[in-house]
């Protein structure tokens, strides 16, 4: 043990000997560092920023979604069917569940200052937003007690509200629905416009408040219920949940259940299988482009501290101590060298989050440990190499030979 400390001393001696060459040799592999370490936590970052994305179209890991609809063509009881799931979603321990309708098959009306607009509908209750992430460009979500009010509350998406005049939302506006849905809605949310030019105007209203003025579905609409299970149970509750809402419902309703989550798509875990890769790549390539500068100049510097390599093997220094001494010389410099870049990369990423460059996620992910792990292992592992070549030429190096420089 004491040989080992000693070891690591003298070359902590050697470095701040040769301040200026260290600090030459090491400028790249700091840079390295910190390019692998913010490659490695941008990766991260792209990953939950694809996980968000389709969170919001599937729902998150693990959403199962239910489906029922009769086999003779009538109308399913909606109210008795919504009973025994949110039943069995009680049996289970179930927080989150929420009745979806994308679209119904026929559209609502909505005055304008200047016209009457159709206007597509889609249903949802207050576990939604927290379901499928969902962002809003202004105001709120639904919360309890919305169904309530004497101006049921309404979520409209970006285009609408700029056809509305983009009122305020802090001065309570309202918005005139025609037709079944007539009447007075509270514009209490705006929906950001899914892609550049998007031009779909909608209105999202709580289920209830549907029901409350169309009393049921239509034969052509449909409608689905969705719980957000825990992704080690899913696998377990599936079955006997599918098994318990098919026998409540009767032999004449057909009962469907599937995973709508990303996680159940191999192709998104493919695509962040090879992302990952892919920044693993070029992290490594960053990594070897600073690793072999550091060995050049390590070769060079070796050349002009021969004459020393000599003295000290004068004096009676073995060979494995030489060896070892300009081997951990490379490992301690890479290790500090590591430490820097790794602060330089927090740093970035956190200067860019600040900056608004990088745009925040509902769940930003720190700054990965793992990146951190893995670029400062890199440094020494890149170090060790680089040391093994100029050690090695230390210790071919004859005595007699060295002092003649």
């Amino acid at each position: 043990m004491s040989a080992v400390v000693g070891a690591l001393s003298e070359a902590w001696a050697e470095l701040r000997h040769h301040k200026l060459r260290v600090l030459l040799s090491l400028v790249g592999i700091a840079v390295s560092v910190a390019a692998i370490a913010a490659v490695l936590a941008f990766g991260d970052y792209i990953r939950q920023q694809t996980i968000e994305q389709s969170d919001r179209y599937g729902g998150r890991e693990a959403t199962i979604s239910i489906s029922a609809t009769r086999t003779d063509g009538g109308t399913l009881d909606g109210a008795a069917f919504d009973a025994q799931v949110r039943a069995a979603a009680e049996r289970f321990g179930i927080d989150h569940l929420t009745r979806r309708a994308d679209q119904l098959a026929e559209p609502a009306s909505v005055q304008l200052t200047d016209f009457v607009r159709p206007v597509s509908v889609r249903l949802a209750d207050e576990d939604y937003a927290v379901i499928h992430r969902t962002t809003l460009h202004a105001g709120r979500w639904f919360t309890d007690g919305d169904a309530e009010w004497l101006a049921p509350p309404v979520i409209v998406s970006e285009p609408l509200w700029q056809a509305l005049g983009a009122p305020s939302l802090g001065a309570n506006p309202t918005l005139q629905l025609l037709g079944a849905l007539g009447g007075t809605y509270r514009i209490i949310g705006v929906t950001p416009a899914e892609w550049a030019g998007d031009n779909q105007k909608t209105i999202t209203l709580l289920t209830d408040t549907y029901l409350q003025r169309a009393e049921t579905l239509s034969a052509n609409d449909s409608m689905s219920w969705e719980l957000w299970v825990s992704p080690d149970t899913v696998d377990a509750i599936g079955p006997e949940l599918a098994a318990q809402l098919r026998a409540g419902a009767g032999s004449d309703v057909q009962v469907s259940l599937n995973r709508a989550d990303w996680g159940s798509r191999p192709e998104y875990q493919q695509q962040v299988a090879i992302f990952e890769l892919v920044t693993g790549l070029i992290a490594g390539l960053v990594l070897l482009l600073g690793g072999l500068g550091l060995v050049n100049i390590q070769l060079v510097a070796m050349r002009q501290r021969i004459r020393e390599i000599g003295v000290r093997r004068s004096f009676g220094a073995t060979s494995g101590r030489i060896f070892t001494t300009v081997l951990l010389e490379n490992v301690v410099a890479t290790a500090v060298a590591g430490v820097i870049g790794i602060a330089l990369a927090i740093i970035v990423m956190r200067t860019l989050f600040a900056l608004g460059v990088v745009p925040p996620l509902q769940d930003n992910p720190p700054f990965p440990l793992r990146a951190a792990l893995v670029a400062l292992a890199a440094a020494v592992g890149i170090g060790a190499v680089a040391g093994f070549l100029p050690a090695l030429a230390a210790v071919r190096a004859r005595v007699i030979d060295t002092l003649r420089f």
